[in-house]
């Protein structure tokens, strides 16, 4: 049986969904029964009436989705794929950080383990970081992690002094701004647009900066026909099936390589997913103790949002 017709067959007998990031490999991207960025793929899990959920992304969404639906099963294709940003902040260094700001309001973004969740006041995503950073009162003092290139954004959007917690995406960082001068000077008509993940040294270019979905977004509605885009690869795929008479360029990394595909999303594959809904395996299984803690900031991100 063709791979994809058994994995439809599975899917139907097991009352599965699949959620997929648009990292994944664009023969994930296209049977995926919804497709998103870390906001939207909170709020369907959320909202999926599925007994079980095939999450095609990182481990930190699949621990989201079984954090917001306890009583579901939640599968992942490759318990392997992980995150450099959420390996970033490991959780006794975190709590010794958190503690030596005692007052401070501390949002995580969403990009982070169940544990530094459990340890946050409020749970943000690229989408919504301005807004949950405004909502907290001018005169508490915020603590953000993991990533510092968001959170330097949002300190130059909102004019808020956080302390911030030294991480980054291994993707985001790697982008070369000398190969940014470069595809300008090669299409000067193309807008650049960037994932607020990137360091200020790109984001100085940007004509766009944004989360996953408002890139894709950005690129539909604009009247600009080439687009440089400084975020995982991926998406493109998604723009490209979008708007058919527009360009997208990638931008190269620092060893010239116009490749920087995050490694950790495209460990799943069709195969690892049939197997998933064959075996029931793998599954996430998060502490009933550790479940309360993390969803109660996640509940508010989404309250606020």
């Amino acid at each position: 049986m063709d791979l994809i017709d058994k994995l439809y067959k599975l899917k139907k007998e097991r009352n599965a969904v699949i959620l997929a990031h648009y990292y994944q490999d664009n023969s994930i991207q296209d049977i995926a029964d919804f497709l998103g960025d870390s906001l939207a793929l909170a709020q369907k899990a959320k909202q999926t009436d599925a007994d079980v959920i095939l999450f095609c992304g990182v481990r930190f969404m699949a621990e989201t989705a079984k954090i917001l639906n306890p009583t579901k099963i939640v599968l992942m294709p490759d318990l392997n794929a992980g995150c450099s940003l959420a390996d970033s902040a490991p959780a006794d260094k975190f709590e010794k950080w958190i503690h030596t700001y005692p007052d401070n309001v501390v949002i995580s973004y969403i990009n982070c383990s169940t544990e530094v969740k459990a340890m946050s006041d409020i749970i943000c995503t690229s989408s919504n970081a301005e807004k949950i950073i405004n909502s907290v009162p001018d005169d508490k003092q915020i603590c953000f992690a993991p990533d510092k290139h968001l959170g330097s954004y949002i300190i130059k959007k909102t004019g808020r002094d956080m302390v911030l917690w030294d991480g980054t995406c291994q993707v985001h960082i790697i982008f070369s701004e000398l190969e940014v001068i470069n595809l300008m000077n090669k299409h000067p008509e193309a807008l650049l647009i960037a994932h607020p993940e990137c360091p200020d040294n790109i984001l100085q270019y940007a004509d766009f900066v944004g989360s996953t979905t408002a890139l894709l977004n950005y690129s539909i509605n604009s009247d600009a026909k080439e687009f440089i885009v400084a975020t995982e690869p991926g998406i493109i795929h998604q723009m490209e099936k979008k708007v058919f008479d527009k360009k997208f360029y990638p931008i190269p990394n620092l060893d010239g390589c116009s490749c920087n595909e995050c490694p950790h999303m495209k460990l799943n594959t069709l195969e690892k997913m049939v197997a998933a809904l064959e075996n029931m395996q793998p599954e996430i299984f998060i502490p009933e103790e550790l479940r309360l803690k993390a969803i109660r900031p996640l509940e508010r991100m989404l309250e606020l949002s």
